[in-house]
């Protein structure tokens, strides 16, 4: 990601002409397509620099930006109108929320109703929800080099969204919990806040179908466009964009999920639309097989892997209706917001520049809820071959409690069988675990050795990385 090139469109919200300025400035840096990102954003495939089409683009756009000390604003408009929502919060309040903002954030923002799934709710930095109060949102933070996400003490007024994010970004660094980031904000705004009656719930709802054209009132509709390999090529967006302004469609919104959609397409113009679609040869009728997977952008070996399994899923007749899957590559700072993760693992230091069969963990979210923010182990070093099925596992396991909290990894039956998380140790470069239960025979280390107590020239017994490459994770027997 850090080598690609992203405009952000704040909220995900751009004009048909605000899109056809971006594909005419990909088409003159000799790009035939587009992607989209998992933050309403667009993303050139890499492409070779050039000065003069910059600083022209620049002039020409002052509302998208490109620079990657920025970040794109997140928010729930493209669901409005289209799935369910809090009652007060309509496509309007989201774009007055839009305007508000007269600066470029640094930090992730998100601006979500939670009645909605299309869109993450915590996936930001700073993660505004609506509550439901008129016009009053509540605020989690997960603010850099803070250990928790914690909920801001009172309610925001949704005029004060801009300012209270722009001197959260100010401070924040000199606070150490959200108690003194509050003293730090009431010092230098005046808010119209409220009191937090109740904590935020939030309800789990399956995920929606979003493709496809489909009925919006009476005399109009919306159309949910999905490309498999998440290249928009500009041919046809040229074709689109046009469309949409014969026809004066106002708006198209960036999903999450690398698609977008267009709403209050007039009833005369679907034909019309339809006949656009099937000459540039576009399928929207795609399985939600397809649909409900969170990808990285340009990663091929990604993309190869969901069409694996996919194609299993389909050769088994397997329902995923409600779930959402994810594949990423392994790090600490990943931010997941789908019901099953499935991680590719980082090769050990020991066989760097070798060929190695890759290996991947299956984690799944408490509940199957990705709100929830918490993951479970499913499964941990395994092989391409096995991931089909064992996703196959969960999806049945989801299906058994649907409707229900889940206890456990679903595979128990007795709630007293159920062990604690235990705490052990894990070398970062090839993953092995430490037990002081076990100790290390190799090593003469005795069981129930604590690894604190552990000799200061302590090594790895499969990589010799030292004992400061182990740390502290939670695991499940």
């Amino acid at each position: 990601m850090v080598d690609l090139k992203r405009i952000f469109v704040k909220g995900g919200i751009l004009s048909p002409s605000e899109l056809r300025q971006i594909v005419n400035y990909a088409e003159s840096l000799g790009l035939d397509a587009l992607h989209f990102g998992s933050r309403q954003d667009i993303i050139f495939p890499k492409h070779e620099e050039n000065e003069e089409v910059e600083s022209q683009f620049s002039k020409i756009s002052t509302s998208m930006i490109s620079d990657i000390r920025y970040q794109n604003i997140v928010s729930s408009y493209v669901a409005s109108d289209i799935f369910n929502a809090t009652t007060w919060l309509s496509s309007a309040t989201h774009l007055y929320i839009m305007e508000s903002f007269k600066f470029n954030p640094q930090l992730k923002i998100n601006i979500v109703d939670p009645k909605q799934q299309l869109v993450p709710l915590f996936s930001g930095q700073l993660n505004f929800i609506a509550s439901t109060h008129e016009d009053y949102w509540y605020l989690q933070l997960k603010l850099p080099n803070w250990n928790e996400p914690v909920f801001y003490p009172v309610l925001i007024y949704s005029w004060d969204i801009a300012k209270i994010a722009k001197v959260i970004e100010e401070v924040y660094s000199d606070a150490d919990d959200v108690e003194e980031l509050f003293v730090l904000i009431n010092g230098q705004l005046e808010t119209n806040s409220r009191t937090i009656e109740t904590d935020l719930k939030v309800l789990f709802k399956p995920f929606p179908y979003y493709e496809g054209m489909n009925k919006m009132g009476i005399n109009q509709y919306w159309l949910g466009l999905y490309w498999r390999n998440n290249l928009y090529y500009l041919d046809f967006l040229k074709d689109f964009c046009d469309f949409c302004l014969d026809n004066r469609i106002g708006k198209i919104c960036i999903t999450p999920w690398k698609s977008f959609i267009v709403k209050g397409i007039p009833k005369e113009s679907k034909l019309m639309l339809e006949r656009l679609l099937g000459k540039a040869g576009i399928n929207i009728r795609h399985s939600l097989l397809e649909l409900n997977w969170h990808l990285p952008v340009s990663d091929p070996e990604a993309l190869s892997l969901k069409k694996f399994i996919v194609r299993d899923f389909d050769q088994n007749d397997m329902s995923t209706y409600g779930l959402t899957f994810s594949i990423a590559n392994r790090k600490e700072s990943n931010i997941y917001f789908t019901s099953i993760v499935v991680e590719k693992n980082n090769a050990p230091n020991i066989v760097k520049g070798y060929q190695v069969r890759a290996t991947y963990n299956v984690l799944y979210s408490e509940n199957f809820d990705p709100n929830s923010r918490k993951y479970k182990v499913y499964a941990q070093d395994v092989d391409k071959i096995e991931l089909s099925g064992l996703l196959m596992e969960l999806s049945k396991m989801y299906f058994n409690h649907f409707g229900k909290e889940i206890v456990d990894e679903g595979l128990q039956e007795n709630k007293e069988n159920v062990l604690p998380n235990k705490e052990v140790f894990q070398c970062q470069d090839c993953l092995t675990i430490y037990d002081d239960s076990y100790g290390d025979e190799n090593a003469d280390i005795e069981s129930n050795t604590l690894f604190k107590n552990l000799p200061s020239d302590y090594q790895c017994d499969v990589c010799t990385g030292s004992k400061e490459n182990f740390k502290a994770i939670k695991v499940q027997y």
